[in-house]
């Protein structure tokens, strides 16, 4: 009985040490995250090759927007949040999966500053200086992380993309900390007692390569996941239900809501950013105002914007012309009643007010981290010199500041896909046809509801 039992013990310890060979090959001690790296190329050179092709590596993606093909990315994006990465570095590339971008001088072709750990770790300690242009915050314990890693889970992906804009739930909506171990009524799919979706269930990886783009950084992306990549496109046993299907996408009606758990941030004003007035909190505890960064407004349980969306989006360039008088939308869905290829999704519109050029009409990327930032100095002037001095983009086009500056009016477009509803809690007919209110018919080309005016437009359909 004992020889049996040592014998069980023994391959026990086998299944262990085949499950997790990097005990004895990833040795340590490790003073930084480049030499767990080093270790790690002698047996995976290749996939950090393949990593060093992916745009979570480049922060940069070769696509098509509507007038223009675009190199376009957070690389070099402009946003309404922290508006841009160019000349604030060290604090945005936190989140990159690499080591040491803190300036136009990072080299991409080192393959020592891929970070392996943040996908990979599976302690749960492994954390990235907030401010350390992507380094491990220090006094980690670098040797036991490398030894224990494994495939991602939720919370490695929502390290970064829960944190988005600069907190938990600030940029998406629905991505945010209640989604690392959600129960069902905040998402049946990743519920943590019953489907426990990983992010790579939906967003599929071969080679490194993630697959889906964000409205955000990737408008011309057109590497999509849909529903239908699991669901059929008629899944209703109520016919009725499936005639729907070819008009509305089925985020729709079954994510009636988003920051259930988290509020999100809706607006972001950087006019009113600087004053000397008391810095205050809403009633979830969040900010409405900071000096160094302006007045906030923060939802919850937010009702989706809705809007017709082909699968191709547009957006504000670097360097492009806009109007102050108007509201500049920095990326927005391409659709209408009479795209064939369009559908009805939801969205989170987050809007805001920032910092353009007052002679030459187009919005400035300012530096506010760092030394000569406006979150230390202050001044406006300064942080736009600052800014656009360095910005590749603005240097290629020939743009300098000219010394003037105001603000104006913008929104982002976010498309609406987690945080899906148990089917109980999804739309009802009424939530949007007879009295319902959910939907603003006439901005979406109707003549009123389709069901009542039956002469009206229709949308047309392949």
């Amino acid at each position: 009985m004992k020889k049996l039992i040592v014998i069980a013990l023994a391959g026990i310890a086998l299944q262990v040490q085949a499950a997790n060979p990097h005990k004895d090959v990833l040795k340590g001690p490790f003073a930084t995250g480049t030499e767990v790296t080093t270790q790690c190329l002698t047996c995976h050179e290749e996939q950090a090759t393949d990593m060093m092709k992916t745009s979570h590596w480049t922060w940069e993606l070769e696509q098509k927007l509507p007038d223009r093909s675009v190199l376009r990315g957070k690389k070099n994006s402009i946003n309404n949040f922290c508006v841009s990465i160019s000349s604030n570095e060290p604090r945005c590339t936190s989140c990159h999966a690499g080591y040491g971008w803190k300036d136009n001088t990072f080299d991409f072709k080192d393959k020592t500053k891929v970070d392996c750990l943040i996908c990979h770790d599976t302690t749960g300690t492994y954390v990235k200086d907030p401010a350390g242009a992507g380094e491990p915050m220090a006094k980690l314990d670098l040797a036991k992380i490398a030894q224990n890693v494994g495939e991602p889970v939720r919370d490695n992906c929502g390290s970064c993309h829960f944190y988005g804009g600069g907190g938990d739930a600030v940029k998406h909506g629905d991505l945010d900390s209640s989604m690392a171990y959600p129960d069902k009524a905040t998402d049946v799919h990743m519920d943590s007692d019953g489907n426990n979706f990983q992010c790579q269930n939906c967003h599929t990886t071969e080679k490194h390569q993630i697959s889906g783009n964000a409205m955000g950084v990737s408008p011309g992306g057109i590497d999509h996941i849909g529903c239908e990549n699991c669901h059929e496109s008629a899944p209703h046993s109520n016919k009725k239900l499936n005639t729907h299907t070819t008009t509305v996408a089925c985020q729709t009606c079954h994510i009636p809501f988003f920051a259930k758990n988290e509020p999100t941030k809706m607006h972001w004003d950087w006019s009113t950013a600087g004053d000397d007035k008391p810095e205050t909190l809403d009633q979830y505890g969040k900010h409405t105002y900071q000096k160094k960064k302006g007045d906030f407004v923060w939802e919850k349980m937010v009702r989706p914007q809705y809007a017709w969306y082909n699968g191709t989006a547009n957006a504000y360039m670097a360097g492009d012309k806009m109007d102050p008088n108007v509201v500049t939308k920095l990326t927005y869905p391409m659709g209408d009643i009479n795209d064939t290829k369009a559908k009805i999704y939801p969205f989170k519109v987050h809007t805001g007010k920032q910092i353009y050029d007052k002679k030459l009409n187009i919005f400035i990327t300012p530096k506010t981290y760092g030394k000569g930032g406006y979150w230390s100095e202050f001044d406006w002037n300064l942080a736009a010199k600052l800014g656009m001095e360095v910005n590749t983009t603005m240097i290629a086009k020939g743009i300098k500041y000219s010394g003037e500056y105001s603000f104006a009016a913008t929104e982002m477009w976010w498309r609406i896909n987690h945080m899906v509803s148990p089917k109980e809690q999804a739309l009802n007919c009424n939530d949007c046809h007879n009295k319902g209110t959910r939907l603003d018919w006439q901005a979406l080309g109707y003549q009123g509801d389709p069901m009542k005016n039956k002469q009206g437009p229709k949308h047309k359909q392949q």
